[in-house]
Protein backbone atom coordinates (compact mmCIF):
# COMPACT_ATOMS: atom_id res chain seq x y z
CA UNK A 1 0.00 0.00 0.00
CA UNK A 2 1.41 3.40 -1.02
CA UNK A 3 1.07 5.92 1.79
CA UNK A 4 0.19 9.03 -0.21
CA UNK A 5 -2.41 7.28 -2.35
CA UNK A 6 -4.04 5.82 0.78
CA UNK A 7 -4.14 9.25 2.44
CA UNK A 8 -5.67 10.73 -0.73
CA UNK A 9 -8.32 7.99 -0.77
CA UNK A 10 -9.32 8.69 2.84
CA UNK A 11 -9.42 12.44 2.18
CA UNK A 12 -11.68 11.87 -0.82
CA UNK A 13 -14.00 9.78 1.38
CA UNK A 14 -14.09 12.05 4.45
CA UNK A 15 -13.89 15.44 2.62
CA UNK A 16 -11.90 17.55 5.12
CA UNK A 17 -11.18 21.24 4.55
CA UNK A 18 -7.45 20.66 4.90
CA UNK A 19 -4.88 17.87 5.32
CA UNK A 20 -1.95 18.38 7.73
CA UNK A 21 0.90 15.88 8.14
CA UNK A 22 2.20 15.64 11.70
CA UNK A 23 5.99 15.71 11.93
CA UNK A 24 6.65 15.33 15.66
CA UNK A 25 8.43 18.69 15.77
CA UNK A 26 7.89 20.74 18.92
CA UNK A 27 6.75 23.85 17.05
CA UNK A 28 3.92 21.87 15.49
CA UNK A 29 3.02 20.29 18.84
CA UNK A 30 2.79 23.79 20.33
CA UNK A 31 0.43 24.84 17.52
CA UNK A 32 -1.84 21.87 18.23
CA UNK A 33 -1.86 22.71 21.96
CA UNK A 34 -2.72 26.34 21.22
CA UNK A 35 -5.57 25.20 18.97
CA UNK A 36 -6.93 22.91 21.70
CA UNK A 37 -6.87 25.82 24.17
CA UNK A 38 -8.60 28.07 21.63
CA UNK A 39 -11.26 25.38 21.06
CA UNK A 40 -11.71 25.10 24.86
CA UNK A 41 -10.88 21.39 24.64
CA UNK A 42 -7.86 22.10 26.84
CA UNK A 43 -8.12 24.16 30.01
CA UNK A 44 -4.63 25.38 30.97
CA UNK A 45 -3.74 24.48 34.56
CA UNK A 46 -1.86 26.71 36.99
CA UNK A 47 1.57 26.79 35.38
CA UNK A 48 3.33 27.25 38.72
CA UNK A 49 1.61 24.24 40.28
CA UNK A 50 1.41 22.04 37.18
CA UNK A 51 3.71 23.34 34.39
CA UNK A 52 2.76 22.70 30.76
CA UNK A 53 -0.32 20.71 31.81
CA UNK A 54 -3.95 20.80 30.74
CA UNK A 55 -7.39 19.50 31.66
CA UNK A 56 -9.81 18.09 29.09
CA UNK A 57 -13.48 17.32 29.72
CA UNK A 58 -15.19 14.85 27.43
CA UNK A 59 -18.82 14.68 26.44
CA UNK A 60 -20.46 12.62 29.25
CA UNK A 61 -21.39 10.01 26.60
CA UNK A 62 -17.72 9.43 25.74
CA UNK A 63 -15.86 8.32 28.85
CA UNK A 64 -14.50 4.76 28.36
CA UNK A 65 -13.76 1.95 25.96
CA UNK A 66 -16.97 0.75 24.35
CA UNK A 67 -16.47 -2.98 24.14
CA UNK A 68 -19.84 -3.87 22.63
CA UNK A 69 -19.02 -1.55 19.72
CA UNK A 70 -15.56 -3.02 19.15
CA UNK A 71 -15.36 -5.55 16.32
CA UNK A 72 -12.88 -8.10 14.95
CA UNK A 73 -13.98 -8.44 11.34
CA UNK A 74 -12.04 -11.51 10.25
CA UNK A 75 -12.97 -13.22 7.00
CA UNK A 76 -14.33 -16.21 8.95
CA UNK A 77 -16.37 -15.77 12.13
CA UNK A 78 -14.64 -18.68 13.87
CA UNK A 79 -11.34 -16.79 13.64
CA UNK A 80 -12.78 -14.03 15.87
CA UNK A 81 -13.93 -16.54 18.48
CA UNK A 82 -16.63 -16.30 21.14
CA UNK A 83 -15.04 -13.47 23.15
CA UNK A 84 -15.04 -10.98 20.25
CA UNK A 85 -17.83 -9.16 18.44
CA UNK A 86 -17.81 -10.13 14.76
CA UNK A 87 -19.45 -8.82 11.61
CA UNK A 88 -18.93 -9.93 8.03
CA UNK A 89 -16.09 -7.67 6.77
CA UNK A 90 -17.89 -6.77 3.53
CA UNK A 91 -20.98 -5.67 5.46
CA UNK A 92 -18.84 -3.74 7.94
CA UNK A 93 -16.97 -1.97 5.15
CA UNK A 94 -20.30 -0.94 3.65
CA UNK A 95 -21.41 0.38 7.06
CA UNK A 96 -18.15 2.27 7.61
CA UNK A 97 -18.20 3.72 4.13
CA UNK A 98 -21.52 5.36 4.93
CA UNK A 99 -20.37 6.61 8.33
CA UNK A 100 -17.06 8.04 7.08
CA UNK A 101 -18.41 9.64 3.89
CA UNK A 102 -18.17 13.37 4.51
CA UNK A 103 -17.43 12.84 8.21
CA UNK A 104 -14.61 15.42 8.25
CA UNK A 105 -16.37 18.23 6.36
CA UNK A 106 -15.31 21.54 7.86
CA UNK A 107 -12.52 19.93 9.84
CA UNK A 108 -8.78 19.35 9.42
CA UNK A 109 -7.61 15.84 8.61
CA UNK A 110 -4.37 15.07 10.44
CA UNK A 111 -1.98 12.34 9.27
CA UNK A 112 0.07 10.94 12.17
CA UNK A 113 3.02 8.67 11.21
CA UNK A 114 4.23 6.82 14.31
CA UNK A 115 6.38 3.99 15.56
CA UNK A 116 5.47 1.61 18.35
CA UNK A 117 8.87 0.97 19.88
CA UNK A 118 12.18 2.69 19.18
CA UNK A 119 12.46 3.05 15.41
CA UNK A 120 15.56 0.87 15.13
CA UNK A 121 14.31 -1.82 17.53
CA UNK A 122 13.89 -5.24 15.89
CA UNK A 123 10.51 -5.47 17.64
CA UNK A 124 9.20 -2.05 16.50
CA UNK A 125 6.19 -1.68 14.19
CA UNK A 126 5.08 1.35 12.16
CA UNK A 127 1.59 2.81 11.91
CA UNK A 128 -0.17 5.82 10.44
CA UNK A 129 -3.31 7.22 12.07
CA UNK A 130 -5.60 9.60 10.22
CA UNK A 131 -7.85 11.63 12.53
CA UNK A 132 -9.90 14.81 12.67
CA UNK A 133 -9.31 15.24 16.42
CA UNK A 134 -6.54 17.59 17.66
CA UNK A 135 -6.91 15.89 21.09
CA UNK A 136 -5.90 12.61 19.44
CA UNK A 137 -2.96 14.31 17.73
CA UNK A 138 -1.75 15.70 21.07
CA UNK A 139 -2.15 12.39 22.89
CA UNK A 140 -0.57 10.30 20.11
CA UNK A 141 2.51 12.54 20.23
CA UNK A 142 2.84 11.60 23.90
CA UNK A 143 1.97 7.91 23.60
CA UNK A 144 3.90 7.02 20.42
CA UNK A 145 7.06 8.09 18.58
CA UNK A 146 5.79 10.44 15.89
CA UNK A 147 8.27 11.54 13.22
CA UNK A 148 8.71 12.21 9.52
CA UNK A 149 11.30 9.44 9.50
CA UNK A 150 8.41 6.97 9.76
CA UNK A 151 7.11 8.36 6.45
CA UNK A 152 10.57 7.95 4.89
CA UNK A 153 10.74 4.32 5.97
CA UNK A 154 7.24 3.56 4.71
CA UNK A 155 8.07 5.19 1.38
CA UNK A 156 11.20 3.00 1.27
CA UNK A 157 9.10 -0.14 1.57
CA UNK A 158 8.52 -0.71 5.32
CA UNK A 159 5.12 -2.17 6.19
CA UNK A 160 2.71 -0.12 8.30
CA UNK A 161 -0.68 -0.48 9.98
CA UNK A 162 -3.24 1.94 8.46
CA UNK A 163 -5.64 3.41 11.04
CA UNK A 164 -8.50 5.82 10.33
CA UNK A 165 -10.38 7.73 13.03
CA UNK A 166 -13.12 10.34 13.01
CA UNK A 167 -15.20 11.83 15.79
CA UNK A 168 -18.10 11.62 13.33
CA UNK A 169 -19.17 15.25 13.78
CA UNK A 170 -18.80 17.16 10.49
CA UNK A 171 -19.11 20.93 10.72
CA UNK A 172 -20.73 21.28 7.29
CA UNK A 173 -23.99 19.49 6.57
CA UNK A 174 -25.25 18.05 3.29
CA UNK A 175 -26.71 21.44 2.34
CA UNK A 176 -23.37 23.20 2.79
CA UNK A 177 -24.43 24.90 6.03
CA UNK A 178 -21.66 25.30 8.63
CA UNK A 179 -22.39 24.64 12.32
CA UNK A 180 -20.47 25.73 15.39
CA UNK A 181 -17.98 23.32 16.90
CA UNK A 182 -18.00 22.13 20.52
CA UNK A 183 -15.05 21.48 22.87
CA UNK A 184 -15.58 17.70 22.70
CA UNK A 185 -17.17 16.59 19.43
CA UNK A 186 -18.29 12.96 19.26
CA UNK A 187 -21.02 10.73 17.85
CA UNK A 188 -22.94 8.09 19.82
CA UNK A 189 -22.79 5.75 16.79
CA UNK A 190 -19.44 4.30 17.88
CA UNK A 191 -17.50 1.65 15.97
CA UNK A 192 -13.95 0.49 16.69
CA UNK A 193 -13.17 -2.02 13.96
CA UNK A 194 -10.15 -4.19 13.27
CA UNK A 195 -9.70 -6.10 10.00
CA UNK A 196 -7.08 -8.75 10.91
CA UNK A 197 -6.28 -10.00 7.42
CA UNK A 198 -5.56 -6.54 6.01
CA UNK A 199 -4.21 -5.14 9.33
CA UNK A 200 -6.58 -2.15 9.10
CA UNK A 201 -8.20 -0.17 11.92
CA UNK A 202 -11.30 2.04 11.52
CA UNK A 203 -12.77 4.01 14.43
CA UNK A 204 -15.86 6.21 14.34
CA UNK A 205 -17.63 8.33 16.94
CA UNK A 206 -15.50 8.29 20.11
CA UNK A 207 -12.66 10.71 20.73
CA UNK A 208 -11.40 9.11 23.93
CA UNK A 209 -8.75 6.66 25.04
CA UNK A 210 -8.30 3.32 23.34
CA UNK A 211 -11.23 4.07 21.05
CA UNK A 212 -9.30 6.87 19.34
CA UNK A 213 -5.59 6.54 20.24
CA UNK A 214 -5.26 3.75 17.71
CA UNK A 215 -1.59 2.97 18.32
CA UNK A 216 -2.59 1.69 21.76
CA UNK A 217 -5.14 -1.11 22.18
CA UNK A 218 -6.17 -1.32 18.52
CA UNK A 219 -2.73 -1.62 16.91
CA UNK A 220 -0.48 -2.73 19.76
CA UNK A 221 -2.84 -5.46 20.97
CA UNK A 222 -5.67 -6.35 18.58
CA UNK A 223 -3.71 -6.10 15.33
CA UNK A 224 -0.46 -6.72 17.23
CA UNK A 225 -1.67 -10.09 18.53
CA UNK A 226 -2.50 -11.16 14.97
CA UNK A 227 0.93 -10.05 13.76
CA UNK A 228 2.45 -11.93 16.69
CA UNK A 229 0.55 -15.10 15.82
CA UNK A 230 1.67 -14.91 12.19
CA UNK A 231 5.27 -13.87 12.90
CA UNK A 232 6.00 -15.92 16.03
CA UNK A 233 5.81 -13.37 18.86
CA UNK A 234 3.31 -12.13 21.48
CA UNK A 235 1.51 -8.79 21.94
CA UNK A 236 0.36 -8.53 25.56
CA UNK A 237 -1.62 -6.31 27.91
CA UNK A 238 1.16 -6.25 30.49
CA UNK A 239 3.42 -4.03 32.56
CA UNK A 240 7.19 -4.47 32.47
CA UNK A 241 9.64 -3.79 35.31
CA UNK A 242 13.29 -4.32 36.20
CA UNK A 243 13.97 -5.61 39.73
CA UNK A 244 17.44 -5.47 41.27
CA UNK A 245 17.95 -7.78 44.26
CA UNK A 246 20.20 -6.90 47.23
CA UNK A 247 22.82 -9.16 45.62
CA UNK A 248 22.91 -6.79 42.63
CA UNK A 249 21.40 -9.35 40.26
CA UNK A 250 18.86 -7.96 37.83
CA UNK A 251 15.52 -9.57 36.93
CA UNK A 252 12.75 -8.55 34.53
CA UNK A 253 9.07 -9.21 35.24
CA UNK A 254 5.98 -8.75 33.07
CA UNK A 255 2.49 -8.79 34.57
CA UNK A 256 -0.99 -9.01 33.07
CA UNK A 257 -3.77 -7.33 35.06
CA UNK A 258 -7.10 -6.05 33.69
CA UNK A 259 -7.38 -2.26 33.43
CA UNK A 260 -7.72 -0.44 36.79
CA UNK A 261 -6.44 -3.47 38.73
CA UNK A 262 -3.07 -2.09 39.78
CA UNK A 263 -0.81 -2.33 36.72
CA UNK A 264 0.46 1.23 36.99
CA UNK A 265 0.99 0.90 40.75
CA UNK A 266 3.13 -2.21 40.25
CA UNK A 267 4.91 -0.70 37.26
CA UNK A 268 5.99 2.20 39.49
CA UNK A 269 6.43 0.20 42.69
CA UNK A 270 8.42 1.75 45.50
CA UNK A 271 9.67 -1.05 47.69
CA UNK A 272 9.17 -1.06 51.44
CA UNK A 273 11.89 -3.63 52.15
CA UNK A 274 15.55 -2.59 52.23
CA UNK A 275 18.12 -3.49 49.60
CA UNK A 276 15.73 -3.91 46.67
CA UNK A 277 15.16 -1.65 43.67
CA UNK A 278 12.41 -1.51 41.05
CA UNK A 279 12.66 0.45 37.78
CA UNK A 280 9.83 1.12 35.36
CA UNK A 281 9.93 0.00 31.72
CA UNK A 282 6.21 0.17 30.90
CA UNK A 283 2.78 0.00 32.51
CA UNK A 284 0.35 -1.34 29.90
CA UNK A 285 1.67 -3.07 26.77
CA UNK A 286 4.52 -5.53 26.25
CA UNK A 287 5.71 -7.18 23.03
CA UNK A 288 7.50 -10.49 23.60
CA UNK A 289 9.63 -12.49 21.18
CA UNK A 290 11.85 -15.60 21.45
CA UNK A 291 15.53 -14.79 20.91
CA UNK A 292 18.22 -16.98 19.34
CA UNK A 293 19.03 -18.46 22.77
CA UNK A 294 15.48 -19.69 23.38
CA UNK A 295 14.69 -16.98 25.95
CA UNK A 296 11.68 -14.69 25.77
CA UNK A 297 12.69 -11.03 25.42
CA UNK A 298 10.38 -8.04 25.74
CA UNK A 299 9.93 -4.33 25.01
CA UNK A 300 7.40 -1.68 25.96
CA UNK A 301 6.37 -0.27 22.56
CA UNK A 302 4.74 2.85 24.04
CA UNK A 303 6.31 6.26 24.69
CA UNK A 304 3.92 7.42 27.39
CA UNK A 305 1.54 6.49 30.18
CA UNK A 306 -2.25 6.70 29.80
CA UNK A 307 -3.10 5.83 33.39
CA UNK A 308 -6.24 5.72 35.50
CA UNK A 309 -6.18 8.68 37.90
CA UNK A 310 -8.61 7.70 40.72
CA UNK A 311 -6.88 5.74 43.46
CA UNK A 312 -3.49 7.20 42.51
CA UNK A 313 -2.09 9.29 45.35
CA UNK A 314 0.89 10.18 47.48
CA UNK A 315 0.29 7.18 49.74
CA UNK A 316 -0.42 4.67 46.97
CA UNK A 317 1.85 5.64 44.06
CA UNK A 318 4.31 8.42 44.82
CA UNK A 319 6.18 7.74 41.58
CA UNK A 320 3.04 8.32 39.49
CA UNK A 321 2.36 11.56 41.36
CA UNK A 322 5.91 12.72 40.66
CA UNK A 323 5.51 11.72 37.01
CA UNK A 324 2.43 13.91 36.44
CA UNK A 325 3.80 17.05 38.08
CA UNK A 326 4.30 18.59 34.62
CA UNK A 327 3.75 18.05 30.89
CA UNK A 328 0.52 16.11 31.47
CA UNK A 329 -2.90 16.02 29.85
CA UNK A 330 -5.56 15.14 32.44
CA UNK A 331 -8.99 14.06 31.22
CA UNK A 332 -12.21 14.06 33.27
CA UNK A 333 -10.60 14.86 36.62
CA UNK A 334 -11.77 17.66 38.93
CA UNK A 335 -10.37 21.20 38.98
CA UNK A 336 -9.34 23.02 42.17
CA UNK A 337 -10.03 26.74 42.74
CA UNK A 338 -6.32 27.51 42.32
CA UNK A 339 -6.11 25.80 38.94
CA UNK A 340 -4.75 22.38 39.88
CA UNK A 341 -6.32 18.92 39.51
CA UNK A 342 -7.84 16.50 42.00
CA UNK A 343 -9.45 13.07 41.94
CA UNK A 344 -10.71 10.56 44.48
CA UNK A 345 -7.75 8.88 46.19
CA UNK A 346 -5.30 11.67 45.38
CA UNK A 347 -5.49 12.85 49.01
CA UNK A 348 -7.12 11.35 52.07
CA UNK A 349 -9.54 14.27 52.38
CA UNK A 350 -11.35 15.94 49.51
CA UNK A 351 -10.99 19.72 49.10
CA UNK A 352 -13.90 21.79 50.44
CA UNK A 353 -14.91 22.79 46.93
CA UNK A 354 -14.02 21.85 43.35
CA UNK A 355 -15.27 22.02 39.81
CA UNK A 356 -16.21 18.46 38.92
CA UNK A 357 -15.34 16.61 35.72
CA UNK A 358 -18.46 17.94 33.99
CA UNK A 359 -17.69 21.55 34.89
CA UNK A 360 -20.14 21.89 37.78
CA UNK A 361 -19.53 23.24 41.27
CA UNK A 362 -18.79 20.38 43.69
CA UNK A 363 -18.46 19.92 47.45
CA UNK A 364 -18.03 16.74 49.52
CA UNK A 365 -21.79 16.90 50.13
CA UNK A 366 -22.68 16.85 46.44
CA UNK A 367 -23.47 13.16 46.52
CA UNK A 368 -21.44 12.16 43.47
CA UNK A 369 -17.78 11.73 42.52
CA UNK A 370 -15.78 14.79 41.58
CA UNK A 371 -13.66 12.91 39.00
CA UNK A 372 -14.97 10.29 36.62
CA UNK A 373 -13.94 6.76 37.80
CA UNK A 374 -12.14 6.26 34.46
CA UNK A 375 -10.47 9.69 34.39
CA UNK A 376 -6.93 9.60 33.05
CA UNK A 377 -3.52 11.17 32.88
CA UNK A 378 -1.46 11.14 29.68
CA UNK A 379 2.22 11.86 30.23
CA UNK A 380 5.57 11.04 28.55
CA UNK A 381 7.59 8.07 29.84
CA UNK A 382 10.55 10.41 30.27
CA UNK A 383 8.75 12.14 33.16
CA UNK A 384 8.93 9.00 35.31
CA UNK A 385 11.72 9.24 37.91
CA UNK A 386 11.90 5.43 38.12
CA UNK A 387 12.28 4.88 34.38
CA UNK A 388 15.23 2.63 33.47
CA UNK A 389 18.24 4.70 32.42
CA UNK A 390 18.68 2.87 29.11
CA UNK A 391 15.04 3.25 27.98
CA UNK A 392 15.98 5.26 24.89
CA UNK A 393 17.97 2.38 23.39
CA UNK A 394 14.88 0.19 23.12
CA UNK A 395 16.92 -2.94 23.76
CA UNK A 396 14.71 -5.95 24.57
CA UNK A 397 15.09 -7.38 28.08
CA UNK A 398 15.08 -11.07 28.99
CA UNK A 399 11.94 -12.06 30.90
CA UNK A 400 12.47 -13.95 34.16
CA UNK A 401 8.85 -14.10 35.32
CA UNK A 402 5.31 -13.48 34.13
CA UNK A 403 2.57 -12.58 36.62
CA UNK A 404 -1.18 -12.90 36.20
CA UNK A 405 -3.58 -11.13 38.53
CA UNK A 406 -6.97 -9.50 38.94
CA UNK A 407 -9.43 -8.31 41.56
CA UNK A 408 -10.57 -11.40 43.45
CA UNK A 409 -12.20 -11.07 46.85
CA UNK A 410 -12.10 -14.85 47.35
CA UNK A 411 -10.42 -18.08 46.19
CA UNK A 412 -7.22 -16.80 44.55
CA UNK A 413 -4.23 -16.71 46.95
CA UNK A 414 -1.88 -13.79 47.46
CA UNK A 415 0.75 -15.51 45.33
CA UNK A 416 1.23 -18.95 43.79
CA UNK A 417 3.77 -20.30 41.29
CA UNK A 418 2.60 -22.46 38.41
CA UNK A 419 3.55 -26.13 38.38
CA UNK A 420 4.67 -26.04 34.73
CA UNK A 421 4.52 -23.88 31.60
CA UNK A 422 1.19 -25.50 30.66
CA UNK A 423 -0.19 -24.91 34.15
CA UNK A 424 0.94 -21.29 33.87
CA UNK A 425 -0.97 -20.87 30.60
CA UNK A 426 -3.99 -22.46 32.32
CA UNK A 427 -3.70 -19.86 35.11
CA UNK A 428 -3.61 -17.09 32.51
CA UNK A 429 -6.48 -18.62 30.54
CA UNK A 430 -8.74 -18.83 33.60
CA UNK A 431 -8.02 -15.38 35.04
CA UNK A 432 -11.11 -13.66 36.36
CA UNK A 433 -11.58 -10.21 37.80
CA UNK A 434 -14.27 -8.03 39.28
CA UNK A 435 -15.38 -5.48 36.68
CA UNK A 436 -13.93 -1.96 37.04
CA UNK A 437 -14.82 1.41 35.52
CA UNK A 438 -12.17 1.20 32.78
CA UNK A 439 -14.72 -0.36 30.42
CA UNK A 440 -18.48 -0.42 30.19
CA UNK A 441 -20.28 -3.05 32.27
CA UNK A 442 -21.65 -3.67 35.78
CA UNK A 443 -19.06 -2.70 38.40
CA UNK A 444 -18.04 -5.58 40.66
CA UNK A 445 -19.38 -8.41 38.49
CA UNK A 446 -16.88 -11.26 38.10
CA UNK A 447 -15.87 -12.00 34.54
CA UNK A 448 -13.30 -14.24 32.92
CA UNK A 449 -10.55 -12.15 31.38
CA UNK A 450 -7.82 -14.51 30.13
CA UNK A 451 -4.39 -12.88 30.13
CA UNK A 452 -6.31 -9.59 30.67
CA UNK A 453 -6.83 -9.80 26.89
CA UNK A 454 -10.56 -10.39 26.39
CA UNK A 455 -11.10 -6.82 25.09
CA UNK A 456 -7.84 -6.88 23.12
CA UNK A 457 -7.16 -10.27 21.47
CA UNK A 458 -7.47 -9.87 17.72
CA UNK A 459 -8.36 -13.48 17.04
CA UNK A 460 -9.93 -16.59 18.60
CA UNK A 461 -8.87 -16.74 22.25
CA UNK A 462 -8.47 -20.53 22.10
CA UNK A 463 -5.97 -20.16 19.25
CA UNK A 464 -4.28 -17.41 21.27
CA UNK A 465 -3.82 -19.89 24.14
CA UNK A 466 -2.38 -22.41 21.69
CA UNK A 467 0.07 -19.76 20.50
CA UNK A 468 1.22 -19.23 24.09
CA UNK A 469 1.52 -23.00 24.61
CA UNK A 470 3.65 -23.22 21.48
CA UNK A 471 6.26 -20.99 23.12
CA UNK A 472 6.86 -23.84 25.55
CA UNK A 473 7.79 -26.12 22.66
CA UNK A 474 10.61 -23.91 21.41
CA UNK A 475 14.10 -24.88 22.53
CA UNK A 476 15.14 -25.28 26.17
CA UNK A 477 12.11 -24.95 28.48
CA UNK A 478 14.41 -24.15 31.40
CA UNK A 479 15.06 -20.76 29.75
CA UNK A 480 11.41 -19.78 29.75
CA UNK A 481 10.16 -17.32 32.38
CA UNK A 482 8.46 -18.72 35.48
CA UNK A 483 4.73 -17.98 35.78
CA UNK A 484 2.99 -16.76 38.95
CA UNK A 485 -0.50 -15.75 39.98
CA UNK A 486 -0.99 -12.84 42.38
CA UNK A 487 -4.04 -11.31 44.07
CA UNK A 488 -3.72 -8.15 46.17
CA UNK A 489 -7.50 -7.89 46.62
CA UNK A 490 -8.57 -10.86 48.76
CA UNK A 491 -11.03 -9.83 51.48
CA UNK A 492 -12.11 -11.03 54.90
CA UNK A 493 -15.71 -12.02 55.59
CA UNK A 494 -16.44 -8.47 56.79
CA UNK A 495 -15.25 -7.06 53.45
CA UNK A 496 -11.84 -5.73 54.52
CA UNK A 497 -8.76 -6.23 52.37
CA UNK A 498 -6.47 -8.80 53.98
CA UNK A 499 -3.28 -7.54 52.32
CA UNK A 500 -2.07 -3.91 52.59
CA UNK A 501 -1.04 -3.82 48.92
CA UNK A 502 0.71 -0.95 47.13
CA UNK A 503 4.37 -0.70 48.28
CA UNK A 504 3.99 -3.81 50.43
CA UNK A 505 3.56 -5.83 47.24
CA UNK A 506 7.35 -5.65 47.09
CA UNK A 507 7.38 -8.47 49.68
CA UNK A 508 5.60 -10.70 47.17
CA UNK A 509 8.01 -9.64 44.42
CA UNK A 510 10.93 -10.56 46.72
CA UNK A 511 9.44 -14.04 47.26
CA UNK A 512 8.97 -14.47 43.51
CA UNK A 513 12.62 -13.56 42.93
CA UNK A 514 13.57 -16.01 45.66
CA UNK A 515 11.75 -18.76 43.78
CA UNK A 516 13.33 -17.79 40.45
CA UNK A 517 16.84 -17.78 41.98
CA UNK A 518 16.25 -21.09 43.75
CA UNK A 519 16.86 -19.57 47.19
CA UNK A 520 13.33 -20.35 48.43
CA UNK A 521 11.63 -23.75 48.30
CA UNK A 522 7.96 -22.86 48.62
CA UNK A 523 5.15 -25.21 49.63
CA UNK A 524 2.96 -27.31 47.35
CA UNK A 525 -0.72 -26.34 47.35
CA UNK A 526 -3.47 -27.48 44.96
CA UNK A 527 -3.02 -24.17 43.13
CA UNK A 528 0.77 -24.25 42.85
CA UNK A 529 3.75 -23.33 45.01
CA UNK A 530 2.98 -20.85 47.80
CA UNK A 531 5.36 -19.44 50.44
CA UNK A 532 6.42 -21.81 53.19
CA UNK A 533 6.32 -20.54 56.77
CA UNK A 534 8.82 -17.72 57.17
CA UNK A 535 9.60 -17.31 53.46
CA UNK A 536 7.38 -14.26 52.94
CA UNK A 537 8.86 -11.21 54.69
CA UNK A 538 6.05 -9.89 56.92
CA UNK A 539 8.20 -7.85 59.31
CA UNK A 540 6.43 -4.68 60.44
CA UNK A 541 3.05 -5.67 59.03
CA UNK A 542 0.12 -5.93 61.40
CA UNK A 543 -1.26 -9.18 60.02
CA UNK A 544 -2.80 -11.79 62.28
CA UNK A 545 -2.11 -15.48 61.81
CA UNK A 546 -5.72 -15.83 60.69
CA UNK A 547 -5.26 -13.12 58.05
CA UNK A 548 -2.17 -14.88 56.70
CA UNK A 549 -4.03 -18.18 56.62
CA UNK A 550 -6.95 -16.60 54.76
CA UNK A 551 -4.58 -15.07 52.18
CA UNK A 552 -3.58 -18.56 51.08
CA UNK A 553 -6.66 -20.60 51.99
CA UNK A 554 -7.95 -23.07 49.40
CA UNK A 555 -11.63 -23.65 50.19
CA UNK A 556 -12.68 -26.90 48.44
CA UNK A 557 -16.38 -26.12 47.97
CA UNK A 558 -15.65 -22.65 46.58
CA UNK A 559 -13.09 -24.12 44.22
CA UNK A 560 -15.51 -26.81 43.08
CA UNK A 561 -17.88 -24.02 42.07
CA UNK A 562 -14.99 -22.18 40.39
CA UNK A 563 -14.03 -25.30 38.43
CA UNK A 564 -17.61 -25.72 37.22
CA UNK A 565 -17.55 -22.10 36.08
CA UNK A 566 -14.27 -22.69 34.21
CA UNK A 567 -15.78 -25.76 32.51
CA UNK A 568 -18.66 -23.64 31.25
CA UNK A 569 -16.21 -21.00 30.04
CA UNK A 570 -14.02 -23.54 28.24
CA UNK A 571 -17.10 -25.06 26.59
CA UNK A 572 -17.59 -21.80 24.71
CA UNK A 573 -14.50 -22.58 22.64
CA UNK A 574 -15.58 -26.06 21.53
CA UNK A 575 -13.04 -28.05 19.56
CA UNK A 576 -10.65 -25.10 19.39
CA UNK A 577 -9.78 -25.45 23.09
CA UNK A 578 -6.19 -26.75 23.37
CA UNK A 579 -6.27 -30.23 24.97
CA UNK A 580 -3.48 -29.21 27.37
CA UNK A 581 -5.83 -26.76 29.09
CA UNK A 582 -8.57 -29.33 29.53
CA UNK A 583 -5.96 -31.71 30.98
CA UNK A 584 -4.87 -29.02 33.46
CA UNK A 585 -8.49 -28.51 34.50
CA UNK A 586 -8.94 -32.23 35.13
CA UNK A 587 -5.75 -32.31 37.21
CA UNK A 588 -6.84 -29.26 39.23
CA UNK A 589 -10.20 -30.86 39.94
CA UNK A 590 -8.42 -33.97 41.18
CA UNK A 591 -6.15 -31.96 43.48
CA UNK A 592 -9.12 -30.06 44.92
CA UNK A 593 -11.11 -33.26 45.46
CA UNK A 594 -8.20 -34.74 47.40
CA UNK A 595 -8.39 -31.86 49.90
CA UNK A 596 -12.03 -32.60 50.79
Amino acid sequence: MKLTSWVDTIAELTQPDQVIWITGEKSQQDQITALLVENQTFIPLNQKLRPNSYLARTDPRDVARVEERTFICSENEVDAGPTNNWMDPSLMREKLSGLFRGSMRGRVMYVIPFSMGILDSPLAKLGVEITDSPYVVSSMQIMTRVSSEVVDRINSGSQFVPAVHTVGAPLIDDNGERTDDVPWPCNPDVYVVQFPETREIWSHGSGYGGNSLLGKKAMSLRIGSVLGRDEGWLAEHMLLIRVTAPSGKVYHLAAAFPSACGKTNLAMLRLTIPGWKVETIGDDIVWIRPNDSGQLVAINPEAGFFGVAPGTGESTNQTAMDTVRSDTVFTNVALTPDGDVWWEGMTDLAPSELTDWQGNHWTPDSGHLAAHPNSRFCVPLSNCPQLIEDWKTGEPVVLDAILFGGRRATNVPLVAQSRSWEHGIFIGATMASEQTAAAEGPIGKLRRDPFAMVPFAGYNMANYWEHWLSMGRIGDRSKLPEIFQVNWFRKSKDGQYLWPGFGENSRVIAWIIGRISGELEGFDSPLGKIPSNGELDLAGLKLSELDIQKLFEVEPDSWTAEINNIKQFFNEFGENLPPELNAELVELEGRINRTK
